[in-house]
C-alpha cells in the first residue's frame, strides 16, 4: 500500500479484532467502510469519525448482500484499497456432535463468506492493479485439535485459498496477508456455539470447554497490540504471507513444524521409493 489516504473494507466490526483494527485505521487517517450484521453497533465509530467512516449492513453468509455492499462502497464511498475478512464463527464440539446446519454455518461464515468477498473485490483491484487482502485466520488455520475440527477446517480452507490467491495476484500488484492469532481478549469464545454433547466424547472435550470458560476475558493476547502488529506486517518489505500472533500461536505452530519434519525424515525412504525407477 502506498502513501496517502486509503479506503478499507472490514467485516465483523461490531466487536473484537474487527472493531479494534477499524478504530486503529481510522486514527491513522484512513477511511473505513465498517460492516456488521447490525450496523447500529457501529454508530459510535461513525459519529467519532464522520468524515472517514461509514457503516454498512452485511451478513457474509448472503452472497447477494456481499455484491450489493461492495458496489455501494466502490461507487459511493471510495475504491477499496484493503479488504479485511474478519467476520468469524466458532463452534465447539466433536466432528460427530455438530449437525450439518451447524458446520455449514461455520464454513459459510469463515470460508465461503470470505471467499465471495475476495471474488467480488478482485475485479476492482485487478482493474486498478493495486490492493491488499487481509484474511483473519487463526492458530487453528495451521494446527487443528479435537473439539474444534470444523472451525479449524474452515480456517485451513481459508489459508489454502489465500496461499493460491497470493501467487495468482502478485503479478497484478495485489498482495495477500494471512493473520493467525492465538488466544486474544475478544468476545469470540463468549459467543461460541456449543454442540450437543455425546457422552463418549465428554472426557476428551470437557477440559477444552472448561479452558474456554476459564480463559474468557483473561486471554493473554492484547487486540490493540495485534492491530499494531498487523499494520507493521502490512508495510513490511519484503512482504510476508503469514503473521502468527501471540506466544501460544508461535509455540504450537513451531511444534507442528517440528513434528512434520520428524515424520518426513522418518518416512523419507518410503516416500522416495514410490517413484518410477529410471535405471
Amino acid at each position: 500500500m502506498t502513501s496517502g489516504q486509503k479506503t478499507w473494507f472490514i467485516t465483523g466490526c461490531s466487536t473484537g479484532f474487527g472493531r479494534v483494527l477499524a478504530t486503529h485505521v481510522l486514527r491513522t487517517g484512513d477511511r473505513v467502510a465498517l460492516s456488521a450484521r447490525n450496523p447500529a453497533a457501529l454508530s459510535d465509530l461513525v459519529e467519532a469519525f464522520p468524515d472517514q467512516a461509514r457503516a454498512y449492513q452485511l451478513d457474509v453468509c448472503h452472497q447477494e448482500e456481499i455484491v450489493q455492499v461492495i458496489e455501494d462502497v466502490e461507487y459511493g464511498f471510495g475504491p477499496i484499497d484493503c479488504l479485511v475478512n474478519n467476520a468469524g464463527f466458532v463452534a465447539v464440539g466433536a466432528i460427530e456432535e455438530l449437525r450439518p446446519a451447524d458446520y455449514r454455518k461455520v464454513f459459510d461464515t469463515n470460508f465461503f463468506g470470505a471467499l465471495e468477498l475476495m471474488r467480488t473485490v478482485l475485479p476492482f483491484m485487478r482493474h486498478r492493479r493495486a490492493g491488499t487482502i487481509i484474511n483473519i485466520s487463526a492458530l487453528g488455520g495451521l494446527v487443528a485439535n479435537a473439539g474444534l475440527g470444523y472451525y479449524c477446517a474452515s480456517k485451513h480452507a481459508l489459508e489454502a485459498v489465500s496461499e493460491a490467491l497470493a501467487e495468482e495476484v502478485a503479478p497484478l500488484n495485489i498482495r495477500v496477508l494471512i493473520i493467525e492469532p492465538g488466544q486474544f481478549r475478544t468476545d469470540a469464545m463468549a459467543k461460541r456455539f456449543e454442540a450437543l454433547h455425546i457422552p463418549d466424547y465428554e472426557d476428551l472435550l470437557r477440559p477444552l470447554r472448561q479452558r474456554f470458560a476459564e480463559l474468557d476475558g483473561k486471554q493473554p493476547g492484547d487486540p490493540e497490540r495485534a492491530a499494531l502488529a498487523i499494520m507493521a506486517a502490512l508495510h513490511a518489505t519484503p512482504p510476508t504471507l503469514r503473521l502468527p500472533l501471540g506466544r501460544d500461536a508461535l509455540t504450537r505452530i513451531r511444534g507442528k513444524i517440528a513434528r512434520l519434519t520428524q515424520e518426513m525424515d522418518r518416512w523419507e525412504p518410503v516416500a522416495l521409493g514410490t517413484d518410477f525407477q529410471t535405471d
